[in-house]
């Protein structure tokens, strides 16, 4: 039997998960996305990887013991299965520029719905274009209205957000239609041009550049785990044993140039 849980991530800087840079001129290093609500995801994967890799550097035995024995040439069944289950991340709230504010923390009811079934919270999923009591929009022609670079968005009535928050703190926020979240979603991206520069002077070498994106600083996402304790007395310690269900880590790529630092609080 397994043990349901989730984790929390937070987002400290700009987070990219999805193409690695390239060399083609004018290429654009895209975010893995969920295929409904077009919005970035951290696939499974790549959790699994960073929190193997963590464990790894402490010891080799316990992280192939949790993750799963990784496959021994010519030895035949060296594989085992992992103890801990990841699936993918999706987004909770999405940090979006919006004047006057400046900040507002944007969702949708299809993303919200995720969050609930996994979180297990009892609340039902706020109608579109809800907005937090913390968020004071503008009054214009007698409604209120929220200036976002596609136009203007009318809030319908304000209710408290806390619980769909999962640090319990409210935040500016509004929820959007499952079709609108895309849109704003990318106009919300960090974006960050790059260059290739010659080893011996400062000159792009080649004319080559890439383009990258990023979900950026102050994203909220949840993904379920699934664990399976072979024994009460053997336990999962991802952090660390001195930490028990909260660290930060670097989650992606481009690590090296600040990207993918973030906070991550496990409830199990």
């Amino acid at each position: 039997m397994y043990h349901k849980a989730y984790g929390i991530i937070e987002t400290l800087s700009p987070l990219h998960v999805g193409a690695t840079a390239g060399e083609e001129s004018g290429n654009l290093n895209l975010i893995f996305r969920d295929q409904f609500t077009q919005t970035g995801i951290i696939p499974g994967s790549s959790i699994r990887g960073r929190f193997r890799a963590e464990m790894r550097r402490r010891d080799s035995d316990q992280a192939n013991h949790w993750y799963g024995h990784e496959a021994e040439p010519g030895v035949r069944d060296s594989t085992t299965e992992s103890l801990v289950k990841f699936e993918y991340a999706s987004i909770i709230w999405l940090p979006v520029f919006c004047p006057g504010q400046p900040v507002v923390w944007v969702s949708c009811p299809r993303l919200l719905n995720r969050y609930k079934r996994i979180s297990g919270i009892s609340d039902e999923v706020p109608d579109p274009y809800v907005a937090s009591h913390a968020l004071h929009a503008p009054q214009i022609q007698g409604q209120s209205k929220l200036f976002f670079n596609f136009g203007f968005l009318q809030i319908g009535q304000k209710t408290h957000l806390t619980p769909w928050f999962p640090d319990g703190k409210e935040r500016p926020a509004v929820i959007v239609a499952d079709d609108e979240m895309g849109m704003i979603h990318d106009m919300a991206l960090y974006r960050q041009s790059r260059v290739k520069l010659s080893n011996d002077e400062k000159k792009v070498e080649g004319g080559a550049f890439f383009n990258t994106e990023a979900l950026p600083e102050s994203t909220l996402l949840i993904f379920p785990m699934a664990l399976r304790n072979e024994d009460d007395k053997d336990q999962w310690h991802p952090f660390g044993p001195n930490r028990q269900n909260e660290d930060e880590l670097y989650l992606g790529g481009l690590e090296s140039i600040g990207f993918g630092h973030c906070a991550i609080t496990l409830n199990r």
